[in-house]
């Protein structure tokens, strides 16, 4: 329709940034305004047990301890990488693998957008490699088995279908209570410094 105003693509942030979700910048990405989506973002749409949701940004730092766990000895770079995971989800939210099949590429190609620009900003390669990448997939799967069979009510045998059996990582290893909102945001955020003033000890290392 002639003289029509074109679709908002964008979100404001609370830090005041205006991210743009078809073209999204890395100046306009903070680490404040993905903790706080995050920890607002409930894994398997809400459907667990527990007085809170079970935030993104809690999952995110249970893969990234299952990814250390597993690989001693990988660096602050590729753990940081494993933090931000599914930093993305801080502007799209949550998709349960289903319906994502059901929505097909358009969804992959802006998740795909929002990670490069998330790592840009914070000087990580736009993606992380295909070996990295099926790493972190792993300590995903695992966290998702132990998500699955504690909170989100499936059976061991549905869960080792769709995540496989776990190896060397056991329930009590992790820390999967459900945090309120602000404890989960706090501990992504924590986290996220620590890796990053490791990150910077080891460029001065190498420097």
């Amino acid at each position: 329709m002639a003289g029509s105003v074109p679709p908002r693509a964008w979100q404001r942030m609370l830090s005041g940034r205006r991210l743009d979700l078809l073209d999204p910048s890395p100046l306009d990405v903070e680490l404040s305004d993905i903790a706080h989506g995050l920890a607002r973002v409930a894994r398997w749409n809400g459907q667990t047990h527990g007085d809170h949701a079970f935030s993104v940004a809690q999952h995110c730092v249970v893969v990234e301890e299952i990814f250390t766990a597993t690989n001693p000895r990988a660096g602050a770079e590729e753990r940081m990488m494993t933090l931000l995971h599914d930093a993305p989800e801080y502007v799209i939210g949550d998709m349960i693998s289903p319906f994502k099949a059901v929505v097909g590429g358009g969804y992959k190609t802006v998740e795909k957008r929002l990670e490069a620009a998330i790592h840009l900003r914070f000087g990580l390669p736009s993606h992380p490699s295909a070996t990295l990448k099926s790493l972190i997939k792993k300590a995903d799967c695992i966290a998702a088995f132990f998500e699955a069979t504690e909170l989100a009510g499936f059976t061991p045998e549905e869960a080792r279908r769709f995540f496989g059996q776990p190896r060397n990582i056991n329930g009590s290893m992790l820390s999967i209570t459900p945090l309120p909102a602000v404890e989960a945001q706090a501990l992504f955020a924590s986290r996220f410094a620590m890796l990053e003033a490791m990150r910077q000890q080891q460029k001065a290392g190498t420097a």
